[in-house]
């Protein structure tokens, strides 16, 4: 089969969650920066011994972004 060919089939099957896109855009970024807080608020939280702390930890990371803001 022809690339060109493959990619037009590939294309034509995810066609319309490309088109999806274009009423809906989504972008990753935000969701991507709140994991990768997590992941980090993980590292350092290594020794703490209660988890309901962590879980307020982490709820607190979205709360901060926007304290200054507006």
């Amino acid at each position: 089969m022809l690339p060109l060919r493959k990619m037009g089939n590939t294309i034509a099957a995810y066609k319309s969650g490309i088109l999806n896109w274009y009423d809906h855009p989504v972008f990753s970024g935000q969701l991507e920066g709140a994991n990768n807080g997590i992941n980090i608020l993980k590292r350092m939280a290594y020794a703490y011994r209660d988890l309901e702390f962590f879980k307020l930890r982490i709820l607190a990371i979205q709360e901060t972004r926007y304290a200054f803001t507006g």
